[in-house]
C-alpha cells in the first residue's frame, strides 16, 4: 500500500513543484492551523516537507501524513504570501486524492461520501427535495417540538448551535428560475452567465435572486444554463477527484451552450474551483483548451458590478450602522478579488465601514471543515470572534455560503443574536438599493 501512494507521489506530484518551496517561512503568519497549533507539522511548508518525505519513500506510516493533510483547511492563505509561488492547493488536493484512491474505506464512509457527494449535491431533484424537507422541518412546528423536547441535545455543540442558524428554506414556487433576465438598463452592457450552484440555488436561493437583480440594475442579461450542476469543489478538497473531473466537463459542456461575455459566481468557494478546472483538466488533451477558455470568462459579481458603474448608476442607502467584512478565502488568494466588495460597501449611505484585523484569515468554515474537524474550526472562529468584537459592528458581510454560515454560528456563539447580523454582500446591496 505505502509503496503504491508513493509511486502515485512520484507520478502525480511534481518534485520540481515541492522543491520550489524555499522553507523561507513566509507562509507561517498566513496559515491559520500554523497559527493556533504553532506546530510546524501544520504549516505548509512543513505539509510539502511531509508530502516530499512520502514522495521519496522516507516514510512508510503514512496515515499521519493524511492526517496532517486533512486539518489543512485548504485555504490557500500561504500562496499569495509565497515569494515563490508555490501551488501548494494544487498539490494538496492532488495528495488528498492519492491517500483516498489507496485506502480501505469503510464501509460506513463509503455509504456516507455516495450519499451525498453522489446521491446529493450532484442531483438538483435530491438537493430540491432536501431543501422541502427542511422547509417542512422549519414551518411545519416540528422544529418548534424538537427544540423543547432538546433532542438536539445529543448532537454535538457546534452543530446544536448551527441548526439554530440554518436560514429560513424558501417554498418551492419561490425557488423557480428563470432561463433568461434580460437588463434594467436601456443599454444591455454586457451578456452574462450565472453559475448558480447547488447549495446557493437551494438553501441561499434569495441571495441568488439579489445577484441576478443587481445584475440587471447594472446594465447585465443574465442567462442562467439549465443543464449546469455542483461545482464539483466539495469532491475535489475530500479526494474524490474523479467526481469533480466529471462535474466540471458537464459544466463546461453547460455554458458552451450559451453566449455569455462573462460566467458570474456569487460564492468564493465556487468560484475559485470553477477557476481552477483548467489546471483539473490540464492533462486532458480533449478538455484542456475547453477548459482554459471556460476558466477565463469566470469573475466575481462584485468585479462586475464596479466594472459596470453600479455604485455610479445608483444610489445605496441603508439604515445608520457599523459594517465589517470577512474574506472569503478562495475569492480572496484564489480569483484575487480584495477590493471590489469593500468599495461597494463603502459606498453605501450611512455606513461606517471598520476594517477586520485578520479579515484575509479563514474563519474555519472551509466547506464542510466545520463538520470534519469541528474542534480546530471552533478554535479558529472563536478567535475570530474576537476580532470581530473590536470592530464593534453590527453587520459582518461575506461573500461565501459557509463562511455565512460559519460567522453566523459565530455569532451564536457569542450570544449577540440581538445585536449582530451576518449577510452575504448580494443581500446587503439589493437591501441598500431598495431603500
Amino acid at each position: 500500500m505505502t509503496t503504491d501512494i508513493q509511486q502515485a507521489f512520484e507520478e502525480r506530484i511534481s518534485e520540481d513543484e515541492l522543491l520550489n518551496c524555499m522553507r523561507c517561512g513566509f507562509c507561517l503568519p498566513a496559515c491559520p492551523t500554523y497559527i493556533e497549533t504553532q506546530d510546524e507539522v501544520h504549516s505548509p511548508r512543513g505539509r510539502i516537507s511531509l508530502m516530499m518525505a512520502v514522495r521519496n519513500g522516507e516514510i512508510e506510516e503514512v496515515e499521519e501524513v493524511e492526517h496532517t493533510l486533512n486539518v489543512c483547511l485548504g485555504c490557500r492563505a500561504c500562496e499569495p504570501a509565497c515569494p515563490a509561488g508555490v501551488n501548494y492547493g494544487h498539490m494538496l488536493e492532488e495528495a488528498r486524492a492519492i491517500f483516498q484512491e489507496h485506502k480501505d474505506v469503510p464501509l460506513k464512509e463509503k455509504a456516507l461520501r455516495k450519499a451525498t457527494l453522489e446521491g446529493l449535491f450532484t442531483n438538483p431533484k435530491k438537493m430540491e427535495q432536501a431543501t422541502s424537507l427542511l422547509g417542512f422541518y422549519q414551518r411545519s412546528g416540528l422544529q418548534k417540538v424538537t427544540r423543547k423536547l432538546k433532542v438536539m441535545n445529543f448532537f454535538p455543540e457546534h452543530m446544536q448551535q448551527m441548526e439554530r442558524v440554518l436560514p429560513e428554506s424558501p417554498k418551492k414556487n419561490e425557488r423557480q428560475i428563470a432561463a433568461r433576465f434580460p437588463s434594467k438598463q436601456s443599454e444591455t452592457k454586457a451578456t452574462v452567465a450565472m453559475f448558480k450552484g447547488c447549495l446557493m440555488d437551494t438553501l441561499f436561493h434569495e441571495t441568488n435572486r439579489s445577484t441576478i437583480e443587481l445584475l440587471n440594475q447594472a446594465g447585465c442579461e443574465v442567462v442562467v444554463p439549465e443543464t449546469q450542476n455542483c461545482c464539483g469543489a466539495l469532491h475535489g478538497h475530500s479526494g474524490e477527484k474523479g467526481g469533480s473531473l466529471e462535474l466540471a466537463k458537464q459544466n463546461i459542456v453547460a455554458f458552451e451552450s450559451v453566449e455569455a461575455e462573462y460566467i458570474i459566481t456569487n460564492a468564493g468557494g465556487c468560484g475559485a474551483f470553477l477557476h481552477d478546472y483548467d489546471h483539473l483538466l490540464k492533462n486532458d488533451l480533449d478538455w484542456a483548451e475547453r477548459a482554459k477558455a471556460f476558466t477565463d470568462k469566470i469573475v466575481d459579481f462584485s468585479t462586475i458590478l464596479l466594472e459596470h458603474d453600479f455604485i455610479n448608476d445608483h444610489k445605496l442607502r441603508i439604515d445608520p450602522q457599523i459594517i465589517t467584512y470577512q474574506d472569503s478565502c478562495h475569492l480572496r488568494n484564489v480569483m484575487g478579488v480584495i477590493d471590489a466588495p469593500r468599495i461597494l460597501i463603502q459606498a453605501i449611505d450611512q455606513v461606517q465601514f471598520t476594517e477586520l484585523t485578520g479579515a484575509d484569515q479563514c474563519c474555519g468554515s472551509a466547506g464542510i471543515y466545520n463538520l470534519t474537524q469541528p474542534e480546530m474550526s471552533m478554535q479558529i472562529l472563536d478567535h475570530k470572534m474576537e476580532k470581530v468584537e473590536t470592530t464593534q459592528a453590527t453587520t459582518i458581510v461575506t461573500s461565501n455560503p459557509g463562511c455565512l454560515l460559519q460567522m453566523k454560528l459565530g455569532i451564536e456563539r457569542e450570544g449577540k443574536t440581538d445585536k449582530m447580523r451576518a449577510v452575504h454582500l448580494a443581500d446587503l446591496l439589493l437591501e441598500a438599493l431598495d431603500e
